[in-house]
């Protein structure tokens, strides 16, 4: 009687370390003549049929619905904190951020954080992004570029009489803050009223668009290249599409042990973008789900992964079933995905009917 061993279904992972062990001569073809479509003598005790479809890997993890991950708003300035703005408020550009002294911090949008007072003869990227607010707020009569000269400075002082502070002609540091984007004010570190000094944390905020956050394992970068599409399942059980936005390596302290090491891990923070912002209005703070795809074959013939014998040749094959009589056919295996598997081979085709245990 011809032996045969029926894989258990698991995942491709599984699957490959079963067979990478050592499994034992599954199937054989009958006195070495190599005959792959010799007749079985007795057939498995289930059936199902190849299908065709589009066969994904995907991996899912637990993500948090909200406004995307929280900045701290640094003051560069020494004084009193005069205002602070609700937690919940959309602040813009060149619009008060706080207030020091009862004076305006300005926020301006760039990736470049402020690091030095601005006035005629300075030149670099920060020059460059000044002037590119101030055009955007609609001051004019200079050049945007690397340079600050006097025309910059003329511009500046017409924005500082419109903001009421002194007109010096230059961007003195800690006068602005620089962001992405328009920023929603999470929470406050200092109360109205405090007295201040330069590197002391004002304030906490974020992104104004909802966003879905997840940490994954260091190990499970790969999965989040930016720009990838996602599936984004929100509480209530809808699916909407994302993109992923923003990766970052962060770095969680640990708690010291008895030795009084202190051990630190370190996680990959996505961010995912979700164009369909109106599916997301009625969540703050909540739950979330991220699908990430990890592989994806379109149309392809796949069978379940019990279905797969392991051949004494080497390799896999199914046992197919034809009006009350079966065969071993070889197979060749692609993706495994969700308890199934792509195969091809002679004869397989949409609709086979394979044997597959009870």
């Amino acid at each position: 009687m011809t032996r045969r061993t029926r894989l258990p279904a698991a995942g491709g992972a599984a699957l490959i370390l079963v067979a990478g062990a050592g499994v034992a001569a599954a199937v054989g073809f009958g006195g070495g003549s190599g005959d792959r479509s010799a007749e079985a003598r007795t057939a498995a005790p289930g059936s199902a049929a190849v299908t065709r479809q589009t066969l994904a890997d995907a991996r899912t993890v637990d993500g948090e619905l909200g406004h995307g991950p929280s900045r701290t708003a640094t003051s560069r300035l020494p004084g009193t904190l005069t205002t602070l703005p609700d937690a919940g408020t959309t602040v813009a550009r060149g619009k008060a951020l706080y207030a020091v002294d009862n004076d305006p911090v300005v926020l301006f949008y760039g990736r470049l954080p402020a690091y030095r007072t601005l006035q005629p003869g300075a030149e670099g990227s920060d020059v460059r992004q000044v002037e590119r607010n101030l055009e955007a707020l609609g001051y004019s009569g200079f050049t945007v570029d690397d340079e600050y000269t006097w025309a910059t400075a003329e511009a500046v002082r017409a924005w500082q009489d419109d903001l009421g502070v002194p007109e010096t002609g230059r961007v003195e540091l800690g006068r602005v803050m620089f962001a992405d984007g328009a920023v929603r004010v999470e929470g406050h570190q200092l109360d109205v009223g405090a007295a201040i000094q330069p590197g002391q944390a004002v304030l906490t905020y974020t992104g104004t668009s909802r966003l879905v956050t997840a940490e994954l394992d260091i190990d499970d970068q790969r999965l989040a290249e930016p720009g990838t599409t996602v599936r984004v399942t929100l509480p209530d059980g809808r699916r909407v599409t994302g993109k992923v936005d923003t990766v970052e390596t962060v770095i969680h302290s640990g708690s010291a042990d008895a030795g009084g090491d202190t051990s630190a891990e370190t996680r990959i923070e996505v961010t995912v973008a979700v164009d369909d912002q109106k599916a997301l209005a009625e969540f703050d703070r909540a739950s979330a789900e991220i699908t990430f795809t990890v592989s994806e074959r379109a149309d392809v013939l796949t069978v379940p992964v019990a279905a797969l014998l392991a051949l004494a040749e080497g390799g896999y094959g199914v046992e197919v079933l034809d009006e009350g009589s079966s065969r071993i056919v070889a197979v060749t295996t692609g993706l495994f995905a969700d308890g199934r598997v792509e195969v091809t081979g002679d004869g397989i085709v949409e609709g086979t009917t394979v044997g597959v245990p009870r």
